[in-house]
């Protein structure tokens, strides 16, 4: 199953922010419920009576209906808000660091960086430009410059959003103990939020199964269930469990619920992928002509999905869209994961190559996916490069076996015809 982050919209680029200064905040009970802050922001801002409009909180209000829902229409509402939020005051940082979080959802990291480092510029003692930052740098794959930001932030604040920042950087470069670590100090520092704990509970399930801890990883999912009932990345991977454990039917299933109520092209594209294990290709063809309608519909968002969108042509499509799409997003935002779809987009449009060339950049990190090991090993059997290959697809079945229905055995049957 591949993995479009983008459009569960649990990335870190967008789920753990630091929250505005009290200075900043409405004077709404802290039990309300998302839509219900949405509501009575909605009225502050429409008052006569409301001297200084609340945009800011209501930007933010919007983003974390995004978190809560997926829904990227929430994205232009609340960039709508935060951009009012500047016209009354240019100098509301709270506002350009919310700017920030909805160019990184929307994946334009560039645009990004510019509002943190503006919303730094702005208020340089306050800590919530970090997230944005971060996450920014390492999206555009200067992790040099997202380290050393990074380590400033976990000395200022350690708490749920440093922490969760931590495990992605230690899993970008190979440390699977030590996101698992960061994880759960990032888990353990949660509180308040439910969408966040399950989040990262979520996140945490992730990482357990990408080194084969089924059990740890059922747990986290499990957990990130109770504390926000119908989680949908914790659905997702009780259903990506289901599948390593061969029951296809049971994934088939839990997937067909969810995207009866999500149907967002990650988990349509981990349904088809699931039929097509079990051997239901008509099935899996109708799933994929649904993605390519939900994809529009991000798009239309204002959501950059050409990462996303050449993995999944490269896996089901065209192939050559998958290079042209994957070129663009290598040369908007050079990181390991652009440099994973292009190689493995290259590599599927026959050009084993230059897959393999880009395949080597997306692990120099030692990123352990055993997804992105599966492509590059197989971009080094593609070229030829044998010795290389054997060592890229052991290396991803001894992480997770049975990482995937549909890929694992292919890893094993390429394998064999290496011996």
């Amino acid at each position: 199953m591949i993995a479009l982050v983008v459009f569960a919209a649990i990335n870190r680029s967008s789920t753990f922010a630091e929250a505005p200064d009290d200075r900043q905040a409405d004077n709404r009970p802290s039990s309300r419920s998302t839509d219900a802050r949405i509501a009575f922001l909605q009225a502050a801002v429409r008052s006569p009576r409301e001297a200084r409009k609340p945009y800011t909180q209501l930007g933010l209000a919007y983003l974390q209906k995004v978190r809560e829902t997926s829904d990227p229409s929430f994205y232009s509402r609340a960039e709508d808000a935060l951009q009012r939020a500047i016209k009354a005051d240019d100098k509301d940082a709270d506002a350009v660091v919310g700017l920030a979080n909805v160019a990184l959802a929307r994946h334009d990291f560039r645009r990004g960086l510019r509002f943190a480092r503006r919303a730094r510029a702005l208020q340089p003692t306050a800590v919530n430009a970090y997230p944005p930052l971060v996450d920014a740098l390492v999206e555009l794959g200067r992790y040099d410059d997202a380290g050393r930001a990074l380590q400033q932030f976990i000395d200022r604040k350690p708490g749920l959003p440093a922490y969760a920042r931590v495990s992605y950087f230690r899993e970008l470069h190979g440390d699977l103990d030590g996101a698992v670590e960061a994880m759960e100090l990032a888990i353990s520092t949660a509180s308040g939020v439910p969408e966040a704990s399950a989040s990262v509970q979520a996140l945490l399930g992730n990482l357990q199964f990408a080194r084969g801890r089924m059990q740890a990883s059922r747990r986290s999912y499990r957990a990130a269930l109770a504390a926000f009932p119908g989680h949908a990345p914790a659905e997702a991977g009780l259903a990506r469990l289901d599948a390593a454990d061969g029951r296809l039917d049971a994934a088939s299933r839990r997937l067909q619920k969810l995207v009866e109520r999500l149907p967002l092209p990650e988990y349509v594209v981990a349904l088809g992928e699931v039929q097509l294990a079990a051997g239901q290709p008509r099935r899996a063809r109708e799933q994929f002509e649904l993605v390519r309608v939900q994809q529009k519909l991000v798009s239309a968002g204002g959501v950059n999905t050409d990462v996303e969108v050449a993995l999944f042509e490269a896996d089901h499509g065209n192939a050559d869209r998958a290079v042209a799409l994957a070129r663009r997003a290598w040369r908007a935002a050079p990181s390991v994961r652009s440099a994973d779809a292009l190689g493995w987009a290259l590599t599927r449009a026959g050009r084993p190559q230059a897959g393999m060339r880009f395949a080597e950049r997306a692990i120099r990190l030692g990123w352990r996916d055993p997804h992105v090991l599966f492509h590059a090993g197989m971009a080094a059997a593609a070229a030829g490069s044998d010795m290389r290959a054997r060592r890229l697809l052991r290396s991803s079945l001894a992480l997770n076996p049975r990482f995937s229905p549909l890929y694992a055995p292919r890893a094993r049957q390429a394998l064999k015809e290496l011996r």
